[in-house]
């Protein structure tokens, strides 16, 4: 009787969500006042999803400093891949139903992220191999011993980046992105270990986390103090506007540290985090540019985007001219 019934429940399940599906593609929407309201919102929707507006940057807008620092980039053939990718994934009925499926009986005392990880699903992209290349200045035979990559998901940016390293570490909370981690090869340290290592690393790569982590003026301190103190640079990519919150099971709440980022507009908050937090913690902007931040959609949405700055950081007392463009192996 057990299995009837959660068969039932599961047929039911299914139901409600082809049903929705096939609702929201527009054409079985009979009110007049719910097509009004589908178009308005698939018109927006375009409007989000230009992608020529993905990478736009008001300079005039930006400090003078900043204005000289900014890199222009554009839609590349990575990115459009990984959007190719997410378009075909998204129509993988079974699939996306199973996923829903998993995220409804474990969302209750799971975070997200978990479940994405144990899923193997929701990847992210911030930059495709060539923008990682021309914004740290870099040529594509170019390598250095140590990367650390904090907050590294299921490593699929970090694959980015690893042919230029020698050593690859990473940092990871969730335990079943660990997994994804681990399944890759990375060398995965602890949450208060990496800043103990017992040697420095060339580059630190913190892609999306300030806004999500606890303690993130702490954390921009850490990473001062372990990047190599003279041709070090760290890669920071923090969504704008920005709104900290920390993941807590499937809750969201407030970190214990706030940074005061201030501006109604993108380069607004550039100008803000770059004077304000950035400079506070010991760092100059070396370069930086404005990207999408793309996450793999779900049954509903092919993809999901959020507006990205991402930054090359180098040490206020570095050396002029040590950057990283000429650093050697030892």
């Amino acid at each position: 009787m057990r299995i009837l019934l959660w068969g039932a429940w599961l047929a039911v399940y299914v139901a409600f969500l082809l049903f929705l599906r096939r609702m929201w593609t527009g054409k079985h929407l009979r009110s007049p006042l719910a097509k009004s309201l589908y178009l308005s919102m698939m018109n927006e929707a375009g409007s989000c999803h230009d992608t020529n507006q993905w990478y736009v940057c008001h300079t005039d807008f930006l400090n003078k400093s900043l204005e000289a620092a900014f890199i222009q980039c554009h839609l590349d053939v990575e990115t459009q891949e990984f959007l190719n990718r997410s378009r075909e994934k998204s129509t993988w009925l079974l699939t996306q139903m199973y996923h829903s499926f998993i995220s409804t009986v474990f969302g209750p005392f799971m975070s997200r992220t978990n479940i994405n990880g144990l899923l193997g699903r929701g990847s992210m992209f911030v930059f495709s191999s060539e923008q990682f290349r021309q914004l740290l200045g870099v040529t594509s035979d170019w390598r250095t011993k140590r990367l650390l990559d904090l907050g590294a998901g299921d490593g699929g940016v970090t694959q980015i980046m690893s042919p230029h390293f020698e050593e690859i570490y990473t940092t990871e909370v969730s335990a079943t992105m660990r997994w994804q981690l681990q399944k890759k090869q990375y060398k995965v340290l602890e949450i208060d270990e990496w800043q103990k290592a017992g040697f420095k690393y060339d580059v630190i790569s913190c892609l999306n986390l300030l806004d999500r982590c606890e303690q993130p003026v702490t954390l921009l301190n850490d990473i001062r103090r372990a990047l190599e103190p003279t041709r070090g640079r760290v890669i920071l990519a923090t969504v704008l506007p920005f709104h900290a919150s920390v993941e807590e099971g499937g809750k969201w709440v407030q970190p214990s540290e706030l940074l005061n980022v201030q501006g109604q507009i993108w380069e607004d908050q550039v100008n803000s985090l770059a004077g304000g937090a950035l400079w506070e913690a010991g760092f100059t902007v070396e370069a930086f540019t404005r990207l999408p931040y793309l996450c793999e959609g779900d049954l509903y949405n092919d993809y999901y985007v959020l507006d990205d700055a991402v930054f090359v950081l180098r040490p206020r007392d570095s050396i002029p001219g040590e950057g990283v463009p000429t650093l050697g192996l030892p």
